[in-house]
């Protein structure tokens, strides 16, 4: 049984001037990245591989994350193939994943992340939100082979307020 968690960075902030990849998070989104990794940090498993996109908003969305999951920030991996927005890319990667792991929680973008989990999960979602957080488990030994899993969790910020 393999499980990823996917977790779309949060809510960016538009107001200062600076490259997509340099763009850090807005105060909304630093405050929903905190409600949602609150909520979630104790139906994580405690052993897990975590990789993030070397976009900056991803990296502090993973930072935020980690602190509340009480997880060492040096566990983070940053990759740069997950500053993508493409589905098949955002798959490759995935599928790329040593199987001796059996959790991976990836920190990364839309739309790669909602047409990740509408391919591969059994739960339609319109739109993974910003800081959203979804849990799909595989049915197989090897990320490789992944297919068609079962949406195990979905929890978005307007969900909890």
């Amino acid at each position: 049984m393999k499980n990823l968690i996917l977790i779309r960075h949060a809510k960016s902030n538009w107001d200062s001037p600076s490259t997509d990849k340099k763009r850090s998070l807005s105060s909304k989104g630093v405050a929903d990245a905190h409600l949602v990794s609150s909520h979630i940090a104790a139906f994580l498993p405690k052993k897990s591989i975590i990789w993030s996109s070397t976009a900056k908003r991803a990296q502090d969305t993973a930072t935020i994350f980690l602190q509340n999951m009480t997880y060492p920030l040096e566990s983070i991996i940053f990759k740069d193939e997950l500053y993508t927005f493409d589905e098949s890319e955002l798959t490759k990667v995935i599928k790329s994943c040593n199987n001796s792991y059996d959790c991976v929680i990836v920190f990364g973008h839309n739309g790669a992340i909602t047409d990740f989990v509408n391919k591969f999960g059994d739960t339609f979602i319109e739109n993974v939100s910003t800081s959203g957080f979804v849990s799909i488990d595989f049915d197989t030994d090897s990320w490789e082979n992944i297919g068609k899993g079962h949406t195990k969790k979905v929890v978005f910020p307007r969900d909890l307020k």
